[in-house]
């Protein structure tokens, strides 16, 4: 749709709570929002695009189409919202990161003896979950708290198969099992401690103790002192166990705090866990600064994010005062916690401090993550100084060519913003049509189809670059102006010249002129590790391609030829050809006397036997010019990839999605 369509479209909305979905030309969600009144909130993005921050106008620039679901209610609306962004995760919205990466608790209550566990996910088995907790070692360090603070066992026994079978283990002679594995041990013992554990999960430590305090002084009236001491060291131990675990502190607040703080570069979110009116723990994230520009929505959809998946909820959360979307979150969070939780913004007292010094917690994250920002930024600030830039180069984009022969020629963009590595923007190229190895066409061809792409509107190549950094001297620089210049294209380009320690040394111009950068010792190390991070990805891409050619090769089942051997045949002849080409005394300088022999044999049999037959053995004539005679005939494919993927891949060579952090 053009952009007059959507506006119209937009108009025509009805005035009602709904949610709003953007979609791109690929019809890939790339924004939710919810709209007390659909019609004005959505026709606010189709109005005079100045009146907004650069990341709106960017997304606005890719809708092509939207879709609205109406509602009844504000509440529906805000339900649906966070389902939507859980499920479509979209570009564009503010998001936490993927609780997917945090495991639960589980409690296996249908055995005989229940056991704790950590599990990825809550499954429908029939067991009990709890959390999430945060990372896997907050989660196991609960568990090993509780099983500690109730006695419980934390060996590898099984229960009842191993009961008697064995004396007990260490942890019960250093009093901090019960020795559940004794024979004629009470089993409604082992039961109440776990029922005990489970209550400790659920926030209901209070009433825990209370009990236990009732119990111990039952048994002292009794004169059953010895029961009485235990009961004492265990109330002790159920007291003291919120301020060794964070986690289990957190996981037991009756009151939670949000803060959160915004600059132009991030912002942060800051949660403060409250257990009788004492601090037990903090949680925080660092963002990137959201699209909209109403903190009550931001924090509204962050709070809600933050607490969907969490498997218990504290009686109280205490919101800042710019959210007005209270009620539908208490509601919210009232049915999924199966108890009462009141929202509030606190304008004044008591409370109303607690936000406040929640939102300075949140101010000092953003500071302390600042100042090395601010680092960074002088880094950048020098670099564009130095290369006569009119404001520093917040985005660099890096390339790189490798290649062996004629064959597998790749080429690697790396991305960096303000100095720093941004992986998912990484783009991986195979050279077309090249007969043979030129560093100078590679370097023409794969910049001209980066701005290309740009031109064509391809997202993944959607921004632009400040500075174009190219590893080599002046002949790639030339090269990459040159493809530049023929599309109407104009960036700041320069090459990272090595020295012969293979240290970048300089800049280089397009003219030949040097540019050193040795003198500031950190903008020199900057350098060097974005040229070193660009060849590290070209050459792993080609290596990656070099592992899928040689299975299948003609050099392959070859006594005495390895993959080592393999490799250094291939680097120094370039293909099977000039292999079967070269002669023996050429072999072996390269594998050895008897390798050399061997390789003879297999690939030329007409030489040294002088038989058809063996002839006929050989390699097939149709694959002796390249290290992969049955390799892919689609000179586009990428090894290991999905195969309706293009020529540029959004993967680092590594594996590694990038995540900002």
């Amino acid at each position: 749709m053009t952009f007059e369509e959507l506006r119209d479209k937009a108009h025509a909305l009805p005035l009602k709570p709904g949610v709003y979905i953007m979609q791109n030309a690929k019809s890939e969600v790339i924004y939710v929002g919810k709209a007390k009144a659909l019609k004005n909130r959505v026709s606010q993005y189709f109005q005079d695009q100045d009146r907004h921050n650069l990341k709106t106008r960017t997304m606005v620039h890719q809708i092509d189409h939207f879709d609205v679901i109406v509602v009844q209610s504000e509440f529906e609306a805000l339900v649906l919202e966070n389902a939507l962004i859980k499920r479509h995760m979209p570009r564009y919205n503010i998001l936490l990161k993927d609780d997917k990466g945090y495991p639960v608790i589980r409690l296996t209550v249908k055995d005989e003896y229940p056991k704790f566990s950590l599990a990825r996910k809550v499954a429908s088995d029939g067991a009990r979950y709890f959390g999430p907790y945060g990372t896997r070692g907050a989660s196991q360090g609960i568990i090993d708290a509780l099983c500690t603070a109730l006695h419980l066992p934390t060996c590898s026994r099984k229960f009842p198969r191993d009961i008697g079978k064995e004396r007990p283990c260490l942890n019960y002679h250093m009093g901090i099992c019960d020795g559940y594995c004794r024979p004629n041990m009470d089993q409604s013992q082992y039961k109440a401690a776990i029922s005990t554990a489970i209550r400790l999960l659920e926030g209901k430590l209070d009433d825990v103790v209370s009990e236990l305090t009732a119990e111990m002084e039952a048994a002292a009236e009794d004169l059953l002192f010895e029961k009485a001491a235990q009961i004492r060291d265990r109330i002790r131990e159920l007291e003291q166990l919120t301020t060794r675990q964070k986690a289990v502190a957190a996981s037991m607040a009756d009151t939670d705090v949000v803060g959160y703080y915004r600059e132009e570069a991030r912002c942060c979110f800051v949660v403060l866990h409250y257990l009788r009116g004492e601090l037990a723990a903090k949680d925080w994230e660092l963002l990137p600064p959201p699209l909209e520009e109403d903190e009550g929505e931001t924090v509204t959809a962050l709070t809600a994010q933050y607490y969907g998946p969490r498997g218990r909820l504290p009686r109280q959360i205490l919101l800042p005062n710019c959210v007005e979307d209270t009620e539908e979150l208490s509601q919210m969070f009232t049915q999924q916690a199966g108890h009462k939780v009141e929202v509030l913004t606190p304008q004044r007292g008591a409370k109303a401090e607690l936000t406040g010094m929640a939102a300075e917690n949140a101010r000092e994250e953003v500071l302390r993550a600042t100042t090395a920002e601010e680092r960074q930024s002088k880094l950048t600030e020098a670099l564009g100084n130095l290369l006569g830039m009119d404001h520093p180069p917040h985005r660099i984009e890096a390339f790189d060519i490798s290649n062996q022969g004629s064959d597998d020629i790749v080429a690697s963009m790396t991305v960096h913003i303000d100095g720093k590595p941004l992986k998912r923007d990484y783009r991986l190229f195979k050279l077309k049509d090249m007969a043979h190895a030129d560093d100078y066409a590679s370097m023409h061809q794969v910049v001209e189809r980066r701005f290309r792409r740009y031109l064509d509107g391809d997202e993944k190549f959607g921004d632009m670059p400040d500075l174009l950094l190219m590893d080599g001297g002046a002949g790639q620089v030339a090269c990459a102006e040159q493809a530049m210049e023929e599309l109407g294209i104009s960036v700041p380009v320069f090459g990272m010249v090595k020295d012969n320690r293979h240290r970048t040394r300089a800049l280089v111009a397009g003219d030949g002129r040097e540019i050193g950068i040795q003198q500031n010792q950190a903008l020199f190390a900057m350098v060097g590790r974005i040229q070193e991070e660009t060849h590290r990805t070209a050459i792993t891409f080609h290596r990656k391609q070099q592992e899928g050619h040689m299975k299948g090769s003609a050099l392959d089942d070859i006594p005495g030829i390895g993959p080592a051997k393999k490799a250094a045949l291939l680097k120094a002849f370039r293909s099977i050809k000039a292999i079967k080409a070269a002669s023996e005394e050429e072999l072996t300088a390269v594998v050895g006397k008897k390798a050399a022999a061997a390789v003879k044999e297999k690939l030329c049999p007409a030489e040294s036997k002088k038989s058809t037959s063996a002839e006929e053995t050989a390699a097939p004539a149709d694959a002796d010019d390249t290290a992969d005679p049955e390799g892919s005939d689609d000179p586009d494919e990428i090894v290991g990839l999905p195969e309706d993927e293009e020529d540029e891949e959004n993967l680092d060579p590594d594996g590694d999605p990038d995540e900002e952090r």
